[in-house]
């Protein structure tokens, strides 16, 4: 027998979960239903690098809601169940356990999956990465005093684990395939920054060796590389994620980077829509389409998406925004930069407290503040304006007189 829903979300990520919290508190009132791989429901992902890996935290306790709270709402959660199928001529989803939901309006909140590395011995115990929150348990306890770690990339989610398995106690080498690290993201003299940052702290970075492949009995004990083997008892591999979107094509979504959707976030069905990683947006505030893997944007993507099904008209117009915690740094960064954007820098850099702006045509196109809080809206509302370098730079000008 159907089940039948106003609304079905696939996907109980982050995204997800806000999307059902956005529904009722819209005002929506017809059944929903969230479908969700884990068992647990929607948490802070964020944290698994963070407070899982550094500081040993519960998964159980970064949940976004409190125990109790969908049933309360009247949602029908169905968490430790894959959906397998989607018909959207039938308007109906498929899942795992076999039971059917059919839908007046889906969303896609399917996220992304980690890149794996199909090499000789990539099977073997302790070889890994980083999506879930059994993931993240899986690695910290495999986190001891002197244990070998080796991290293969150094985008955030390596650099992150990096910092979390040295703190605690971990000798630990990350594999580039060139330095410095997040040069893609954040350009070289800031890259530079994080890559000396680690350094000072005792990981190790090495762009010598490729990786062939991985020995051991059962159980990882080395890397192997071009250039001879590297001992680990734990690696993680962290070399980027796809969008998830296998049931988009099964649906016959339009795709290109993700599912295509609309500044509502509208697929080329105009009952399903998606949000989050796998949504390939246009932002109207940047004029540009956007694929962005950051919670920030799947949380306001969801408000989007629930203001778009209950029949308002909101759009995705705002400056991406991240954060990561590694080792004494703490930073927030808004904005869309490319790498060959000129860098701005207020304050000491040395002191590891100051503030980063990248330029281009003397144009604000991102900001980041390291170790110093309290300017996030001030250093939002500078992106996309026009301001001299050297007034930038000048502290005795305010931010928030730039």
């Amino acid at each position: 027998m159907t089940q039948r829903f106003g609304t079905v979300v696939i996907g109980a990520g982050i995204g997800g979960g806000h999307v059902v919290k956005e529904l009722r508190d819209q005002g929506y009132d017809k059944p929903i239903a969230l479908i969700g791989s884990e068992s647990l429901p929607p948490y802070h992902r964020p944290d698994l690098s963070k407070k899982v890996l550094v500081e040993g935290v519960d998964p159980t306790e970064l949940g976004l809601e409190d125990e109790g709270w969908y049933a309360d709402n009247d949602i029908t959660t169905f968490f430790g169940t894959d959906a397998t199928g989607l018909d959207a001529a039938a308007h109906t989803v498929e899942l795992g356990s076999g039971e059917a939901l059919s839908y007046e309006k889906l969303v896609l909140a399917t996220g992304s999956i980690p890149n794996d590395l199909d090499l000789p011995g990539s099977s073997l115990d302790n070889v890994v990465t980083l999506r879930d929150a059994d993931d993240a348990e899986a690695i910290r306890a495999r986190f001891s005093e002197g244990a070998n770690v080796v991290i293969i990339g150094g985008g955030w989610i390596g650099l992150e684990v990096a910092a979390a398995a040295k703190s605690n106690g971990g000798t630990v080498t990350v594999l580039l395939r060139s330095t410095p690290p997040l040069k893609s993201a954040l350009g070289e003299k800031i890259g530079q920054y994080f890559a000396d940052l680690h350094t000072k702290n005792g990981v190790v970075f090495r762009t010598d060796a490729t990786t062939t492949g991985f020995s051991g009995a059962g159980t990882v004990s080395g890397v192997e590389t071009n250039n001879g083997s590297i001992p680990a008892d734990l690696v993680v591999v962290g070399i980027g994620a796809a969008p998830a979107t296998q049931l988009a094509e099964e649906a016959g979504l339009a795709l290109d980077n993700g599912v295509l959707v609309d500044e509502h976030l509208v697929s080329s069905d105009p009952d399903i829509l998606a949000i989050g990683d796998i949504a390939n947006a246009p932002n109207t505030l940047l004029g540009q389409r956007l694929r962005v893997e950051h919670w920030d944007n799947a949380v306001r993507q969801a408000s989007v998406a629930a203001a778009t099904i209950c029949g308002r008209q909101r759009s995705y117009d705002w400056q991406p925004y991240f954060y990561t915690d590694q080792f004494d740094l703490g930073m927030e960064y808004v904005g869309h930069s490319a790498p060959d954007d000129e860098v701005v820098i207020r304050g000491d850099k040395s002191s590891g407290e100051f503030i980063a702006f990248w330029t281009r045509d003397s144009t604000v196109t991102a900001a980041m503040n390291v170790n110093v809080w309290d300017y996030g809206d001030e250093l939002r509302a500078l992106v996309g304006k026009d301001v001299d370098s050297a007034r930038l730079r000048d502290e005795s000008v305010p931010v928030g007189e730039l």
